[in-house]
């Protein structure tokens, strides 16, 4: 059934109860999903950052890649995770915050797997918040200015003109090849030559450490190689480039988020 996220009402929602598990199966299909700069180190650990230019909003967005092919998440055996970090945006389902007239409001999918009879409650008997809704308020919170302060960061990113698009090179075991491309990274050598004022400005704005976690993660591309061991038809190999503009422009384009 399709996602379908409505503002939360606490008539229409009385009587609603969420279960508290660790299944991701919602997630099985998502293969990007986005990241905010507060869980960047974290992240960077486990799976790769990569910069997206989104053509229908004409903002870049950073993203982590759970796997390399549209509509495969590496890292779910099952409805299991497979890592010690889940990205924030997966964590907040079934609720997401989201622009409600003036303000930000609280959403839900209508048609989520986890509304059950065991369930917590979301509203007192009086249409008070229940505590199990206020934790995942406060979370939404947190998220929405995490959201905010990483697209002053990106923001600060494209100003600098520190990105390039890179290129992987795919080889699966059964011998077929393929080039997931549509993707961004920092250039070091850009930022390197930045003046020392721009170097400052972007340490004592927090950006600094966060370029380096998305530099460093794309490290955790093998981690995705191996994951894909698991699959019918494992990664053999892995080959990432940087990508001139009239290659890009010529290339296969990655789905966005």
């Amino acid at each position: 059934m399709a996602i379908n996220f409505v503002p939360l009402d606490k008539e229409k929602h009385k009587d609603l109860k969420i279960a508290v598990n660790t299944s991701f199966s919602f997630a099985k299909n998502t293969h990007l999903a986005a990241a905010t700069i507060r869980e960047f180190a974290q992240l960077a650990a486990t799976m790769p950052l990569v910069f997206i230019d989104d053509q229908v909003s004409k903002r870049h967005h950073v993203v982590t890649m759970l796997g390399m092919e549209q509509g495969q998440n590496l890292f779910l055996t099952g409805d299991s995770w497979k890592g010690p970090h889940v990205p924030m945006n997966i964590l907040r389902y079934p609720f997401d915050v989201r622009p409600d007239g003036e303000k930000l409001g609280v959403y839900i999918d209508e048609n989520t797997d986890l509304v059950s009879d065991e369930g917590q409650p979301l509203f007192t008997e009086e249409g008070e918040a229940s505590e199990f809704l206020a934790n995942r308020q406060k979370f939404l919170a947190d998220l929405a200015n995490s959201e905010m302060l990483t697209q002053r960061f990106v923001a600060k990113v494209v100003e600098l003109d520190l990105l390039d698009p890179i290129q992987i090179r795919l080889t699966y075991q059964d011998g077929t090849q393929r080039n997931v491309t549509g993707m961004q990274s920092i250039n070091e050598k850009k930022l390197l030559e930045l003046p020392e004022d721009q170097v400052l400005e972007l340490h004592k704005a927090g950006f600094l450490g966060a370029i380096y976690a998305v530099m460093m993660s794309v490290g955790q591309l093998n981690r995705l190689v191996e994951l894909s061991n698991d699959t019918e038809n494992p990664i053999r190999s892995m080959q990432l480039s940087a990508v001139k503009a009239d290659e890009q422009a010529a290339s296969e384009a990655a789905p966005s988020a």
